[in-house]
């Protein structure tokens, strides 16, 4: 008689557990839902009743706290911009440079003392991650913060650029043209993939430098889709941002971006965007022309 009553337990606990099991697999998130330990009972004792988690206390465990709130644009406007520094080409000038050629190329040791001058007043770099959680909820920063970027994957922003950056303990953000990938006088994926080990950021320049206010249809395929997932299977990280070449950018560029999951987008130094200030954020083209201390004054007053 005892036996056949301990048989009998046993066998309405384990229906209890294929009626529980059955009904989560058939969406029914009514009951509570058991672990792997707990649906398989290999003790004839059965757990007391109290100490099975109820659907309160599971969702009470596995609550997350809640995000905060996206700050509007106008919010996002009103927030003390972070000056943001462009850098394209780290060279000496040579006869075959024009003026103009001159404010995109910035000499070997005019780059070092501008860097110096950064660290010695105690700018700190910050990443696009920590601006956009400024901006968008009013996340802290640390004080004097600066992004140092660089546009176009040419190959001295990693002969040059990054022994001055790891001197000085800076990060900076890489936008990657990918048709250049390989070539002479660029980056090749596996230094781009060194950067991305190091700490960091790659960002999207499109595939091959193209004006986004021309941009059709299978273009945003071409320019923006295609490379930022290649550039996603070289770093194995995501592409979250993306630089307008020439600094120019539309209205209508901004919808094709988020729908390729751009979290912001930086353009030069024109003015932000009144609704989309997330994809018009301003930048400084630090000139090959400045010395280190009419950088920090240019910096200081454009932001």
């Amino acid at each position: 008689m005892r036996r056949s009553l301990k048989l009998l337990a046993v066998a309405i606990l384990a229906a209890g557990i294929v009626y529980v099991c059955f009904y989560n697999k058939s969406g029914d998130t009514s009951g509570f839902q058991l672990n792997r330990k707990e649906a398989v009972q290999t003790s004839s004792t059965a757990a007391p009743v109290d100490s099975i988690p109820t659907i309160n206390t599971v969702a009470e465990k596995t609550a997350e706290a809640p995000s905060p709130a996206m700050a509007t644009p106008a919010e996002i406007l009103a927030r003390k911009q972070v000056p943001i520094l462009c850098y394209h080409q780290i060279r000496d000038w040579n006869a075959r440079d024009s003026q103009a050629a001159k404010d995109y190329i910035v000499p070997v040791e005019r780059f070092k003392e501008q860097l110096k001058m950064l660290a010695d007043s105690g700018y700190q770099t910050i990443l696009p991650d920590q601006l956009f959680a400024y901006l968008a909820t009013g996340a802290p920063l640390p004080d004097k913060p600066v992004i140092l970027t660089f546009d176009d994957t040419n190959l001295d922003q990693y002969t040059v650029a990054l022994p001055e950056l790891e001197k000085h303990g800076f990060k900076g953000v890489f936008f990657i043209m990918t048709v250049s990938l390989g070539r002479p006088r660029y980056m090749s994926r596996a230094q781009v993939k060194e950067l991305a080990d190091a700490g960091h950021v790659i960002g999207s320049h499109t595939w091959d430098h193209q004006n986004v206010k021309k941009l059709k249809e299978q273009d945003w395929v071409t320019q923006v889709e295609k490379p930022s997932r290649q550039l996603e299977e070289i770093t194995g990280q995501p592409v979250k941002y993306f630089a307008y070449p020439f600094g120019l950018w539309n209205k209508e560029a901004i919808p094709e971006l988020k729908s390729r999951g751009i979290a912001a987008a930086f353009q030069l130094s024109t003015s932000r965007d009144e609704e989309e200030p997330l994809y018009t954020i301003r930048r400084l083209i630090a000139s090959g022309h400045w010395s280190a201390s009419n950088l920090q004054k240019k910096m200081q007053g454009s932001f």
